[in-house]
């Protein structure tokens, strides 16, 4: 049995296109300054404080470029990043919910800007978050950035 070759060619062109694996980390125990070159003698551009969500984007030797909530890349030393994963609120008045549920009861109401703790990151339309005040629940995937 022969495989037909555009079957081949399709197989070939599929398995070499880029593969999207978002990294997220979050900022270490203390702030951290991004850079504009991954140097300490680079332009300092922002000072992100601790717990911030950021994409890797790129990983150069003890420095990665990020992405944050904005958009924005920036350069960081990778040892000033915590495998921790953490979840910042982009819209008004997000809802925490007891369940994965528009009917769940609301837990809390959180702000743009809050930031949450990933408590399980499978990717669907809620996720599980824990506030810093201990409170537990699922908001809406598409109203958090980090996931």
């Amino acid at each position: 049995m022969t495989i037909p070759r555009f079957l081949l060619s399709a197989a070939f062109v599929l398995a070499s296109a880029p593969v999207h694996a978002f990294d997220f980390k979050s900022v270490g125990a203390a702030s951290l300054i991004l850079y504009d070159a991954p140097s300490l003698k680079g332009g300092k551009l922002f000072i992100a404080p601790r717990g911030m969500p950021v994409e890797v984007v790129l990983t150069y030797g003890e420095w990665v470029k990020v992405r944050d909530a904005n958009g924005d890349l920036a350069w960081a030393e990778a040892k000033s990043l915590s495998p921790r994963r953490n979840v910042v609120v982009r819209t008004a008045n997000a809802k925490v919910r007891g369940g994965a549920d528009n009917d769940a009861s609301v837990l809390m109401t959180a702000d743009k800007g809050v930031l949450l703790e990933l408590i399980d990151a499978q990717t669907s339309s809620w996720i599980k978050v824990r506030h810093r005040d201990g409170i537990t629940g699922y908001i809406r995937a598409s109203d958090v950035w980090g996931t």
